[in-house]
């Protein structure tokens, strides 16, 4: 399934990454990470969300985290050097970053967030994020990813508790 190009990818283009476009058919819109890495027939390990928060200073944070893990908000707290952060409504989402929920990629936002990509990310050769549309997804070195939106590595995330 071969689609136009995302603001995501021209962003990678102009900066000269190379990295692997990757559609999917989303039946029913909107779907979960696991069920997007079966999708693209990914290891969910490689394939990432993109999750924003806002801190106790009322300022806004990005966490790039595996699908099947959940953000640890005590360990994204102490990573942003915040007391807290909570994640935003949904509704807040379209607003800040430009993109819907389930196609929020941390490239090419609105506006140049605070970045953490989690540390399991650091070893492996290729992570796939969000194309900043649902169906699209993009795979690129975890390296290149952090230095592109100018993030840092952090441990962030932890194994799903229920």
């Amino acid at each position: 399934m071969q689609e136009e190009k995302t603001n995501v990818m021209r962003l990678l283009d102009q900066k000269k990454i190379p990295y692997l476009p990757h559609w999917y058919a989303s039946p029913d819109g909107a779907v979960d990470g696991a069920v997007v890495a079966a999708l693209l027939g990914k290891d969910a390990g490689t394939v990432f969300k993109t999750l924003v928060t806002q801190g106790s200073s009322r300022r806004y944070f990005v966490f790039v985290i595996p699908v099947l893990r959940e953000l640890d908000l005590k360990a994204a707290a102490k990573a942003a050097g915040e007391k807290s952060v909570a994640m935003i409504r949904q509704a807040e989402l379209l607003p800040l970053t430009g993109y819907v929920h389930g196609g929020c990629s941390p490239l090419g936002m609105k506006k140049q967030l605070a970045t953490f990509l989690d540390q399991s990310a650091q070893n492996l050769p290729a992570v796939t994020v969000s194309a900043g549309r649902i169906g699209a997804q993009v795979e690129l070195p975890p390296d290149a990813l952090c230095r592109l939106v100018r993030g840092r590595f952090a441990p962030v995330s932890r194994e799903r508790t229920a």
